[in-house]
């Protein structure tokens, strides 16, 4: 399967993981409606999507310029192999 290039599925894509992002959201708040609950879930998104931002920008563009961003299992790769070296 190659490479998804339709701008209108690429934007498909991205409203289909807000929507599910949204909606796992709001399932945990109506089952644990608490205000401890929706920091401690605001705190975690905002921390993954650090890390996120981490593996593809701040690797290729400040640490390793031969780094190329092929997602999550791509980076898992990077390190195991840079922790061998």
């Amino acid at each position: 399967m190659g490479d998804l290039k339709n701008p209108k599925l690429i934007y498909l894509k991205a409203g289909l993981f807000l929507v599910i992002g949204l909606m796992s959201a709001v399932q945990l708040l109506v089952e644990n409606p608490h205000w401890r609950t929706a920091a401690l879930l605001g705190v975690s998104i905002w921390a993954f999507a650090r890390l996120y931002y981490f593996m593809f920008y701040v690797i290729e563009r400040y640490l390793d310029s031969n780094y190329r961003f092929s997602g999550i299992g791509g980076f898992v790769l990077y390190m195991l192999k840079r922790r061998k070296t």
